[in-house]
């Protein structure tokens, strides 16, 4: 088993500098600036070894990723974020997981597709972007063809996407907010709404829209919105966005899931679930501004 200095070595250009970005680390756009590579622990609360969670098909994603093989969801522990709300608190928060190589990262996935998944879902990524990277590039020498998913929070880096350019066959990121106040309260970061507006016009440009083969999408831009109740999300603000300044055509799933999860009952307007009204005027509004709606 090579050590992880002698696997980055043998990497490409592209996943060396990815590797680079966390000396110090600016992966993401927390921008710790600590030295990943030396120990040190950023706001994501993991090291450089990919802390995961759980693997192996799901069937509970969007149904152009799910087919009949199911999505090959790897879930990874930590995020850059701090939702008051997190859905799966005991990964991001928690970090609940087992730290594995890049070698066999690389053979999860290859071992997904022998099970028949239609896709590589890496959930949460963000912060394990190098590692992404380089055990996909392993995956891919030893015959994986499947298109990878990038499965973020939408707080990503542009200087991290443009590496992952060639890597990646489909974003899939949230737009959580619109408002800075709103995501600094309910997420710990002020500039996401910025952040998240400029990350996921860099993935367009690179992925362009959602394209979909005999119901399977293969390549673009996804979009996950999850309507919060009080209008919290700012959901108008965001299919605005889309529309007027990414594509008439974006594809996006309008969640409607929402669930006081983790701290949220200690929030006034996020303890309770958006009512049906709530989320079919979001649902609606995609509708009138053009956008493809993906369940």
């Amino acid at each position: 088993m090579s050590t992880i200095t002698e696997t980055i070595e043998n990497s490409s250009k592209k996943v060396r500098r990815l590797w680079g970005l966390m000396n110090p680390c600016h992966l993401c756009p927390r921008m710790c600036k600590i030295n990943r590579l030396e120990g040190q622990i950023g706001k994501c609360g993991v090291g450089i070894e990919p802390l995961i969670s759980s693997a192996g098909p799901h069937f509970g994603e969007e149904s152009v990723l799910v087919g009949k093989g199911g999505s090959a969801a790897i879930f990874f522990a930590g995020c850059n974020l701090g939702c008051l709300f997190c859905q799966n608190y005991q990964i991001s928060h928690h970090k609940e997981g087992q730290k594995v190589s890049i070698e066999k990262l690389a053979q999860m996935m290859l071992d997904l597709k022998e099970q028949g998944c239609e896709n590589i879902n890496l959930v949460t990524p963000s912060h394990f972007s190098a590692a992404c990277a380089a055990a996909i590039e392993l995956a891919q020498k030893d015959g994986l063809e499947l298109p990878i998913i990038f499965n973020s929070s939408g707080y990503d880096s542009i200087e991290t996407l443009g590496l992952l350019d060639g890597l990646i066959d489909i974003y899939m990121p949230d737009m959580k907010y619109a408002e800075p106040s709103i995501s600094l309260e309910l997420s710990g970061v002020g500039n996401y709404p910025r952040v998240n507006q400029w990350a996921v016009k860099w993935m367009h440009q690179q992925l362009g829209d959602l394209q979909i083969k005999d119901g399977i999408a293969t390549k673009g831009l996804l979009i996950r919105h999850l309507v919060l109740p009080n209008n919290l999300s700012g959901s108008f603000e965001i299919i605005n966005y889309l529309a007027e300044q990414i594509s008439p055509n974006t594809a996006i799933n309008v969640m409607d899931q929402y669930n006081p999860c983790f701290r949220a009952d200690e929030h006034s307007l996020l303890n309770r679930k958006p009512t049906t009204e709530e989320i079919e005027k979001v649902k609606n509004y995609a509708l009138e501004k053009g956008l493809r709606l993906i369940d």
